[in-house]
């Protein structure tokens, strides 16, 4: 019997051949124009089994430029001289580093914290995607306000004893400095139970990155799928973002099958690219 074609499938299956006609010539920038309601990134760990060339030519594939990167195989070393190479790889490919992490700061100690900052001031990064611990906060604020780089505190679920939800970053950060906000991993704080579209709008000025990805059931953190294929509420998110005026990158971390990622990120960039487009209409 013939498979009748749902409005989720034309939108994938318009978007897929969308994205797979994109015409080479066209330039990484104009992929990206600063006037879309809706800027999309990739967050490097969804590419973290592979080195730093071609992770550039899987963005480039994708027509992508702006990448979360994360010191992770040789995507953005920590020390100084290699992180000098990697940066002049991205350049020359037309690739913006927007954001770095997560970075982890499990010590409450200047020189530990001082050296995280001087990485990301390095590469000209503005926002630190974060593991901070809730007793070193007050030190990694004062860092925040010297260097004048955002720190944005990712959410890891309900595995995570300190902050499962974005509301919870948002209770530790509430009377601190404003550059003291937080990452909303839609996935885990969906399985946290937080009400995601909710949470992006309690965060408002606060918010500095999206982690962007889909699951299939809220309570199996290993039910992840393709951005569309599950039950996270994409375009309410998007919708929402919009509202709140958000200024940062929605960024793209696909998590599962690490060893053969791009088809789940190009379905996924394509089902995202396609609400977008749908939006806009």
């Amino acid at each position: 019997m013939k498979r009748t074609l749902s409005r989720r499938d034309f939108v994938r299956t318009s978007a897929l051949a969308a994205a797979a006609l994109a015409v080479p010539k066209r330039s990484h920038a104009e992929s990206d124009k600063s006037s879309a309601p809706i800027r999309l990134g990739l967050a490097s760990y969804t590419l973290r089994n592979f080195t730093r060339a071609q992770l550039i030519a899987f963005m480039k594939q994708l027509n992508l430029n702006k990448l979360n990167a994360k010191d992770v195989k040789d995507h953005l070393p920590a020390d100084p001289e290699a992180e000098e190479q990697a940066l002049a790889d991205y350049t020359a490919a037309g690739i913006k580093l927007h954001a770095a992490g997560a970075i982890y700061f499990p010590k409450d100690d200047d020189a530990d914290i001082r050296s995280k900052f001087e990485y990301c001031k390095r590469a000209g990064i503005g926002v630190i995607v974060a593991g901070p611990q809730l007793e070193n906060l007050p030190r990694i604020e004062r860092f925040v306000k010297e260097y004048d780089i955002r720190l944005a505190i990712h959410n890891h679920g309900p595995e995570d004893k300190v902050f499962p939800s974005p509301l919870d970053v948002l209770k530790a950060v509430n009377d601190m400095d404003p550059r003291m906000g937080c990452c909303i991993d839609v996935g885990h704080a969906a399985r946290a139970g937080t009400d995601v579209v909710k949470a992006v709008r309690e965060a408002g000025p606060r918010l500095f990155n999206i982690h962007m990805k889909d699951l299939a059931n809220f309570h199996d953190k290993e039910s992840q799928v393709p951005v569309g294929d599950g039950i996270v509420p994409v375009r309410k998110i998007f919708e929402a973002l919009i509202a709140i005026r958000y200024a940062g990158f929605v960024d793209l971390e696909y998590e599962v099958h690490a060893d053969d990622p791009m088809p789940g990120v190009i379905a996924s960039f394509a089902y995202m690219r396609g609400v977008l487009a749908g939006m806009a209409r």
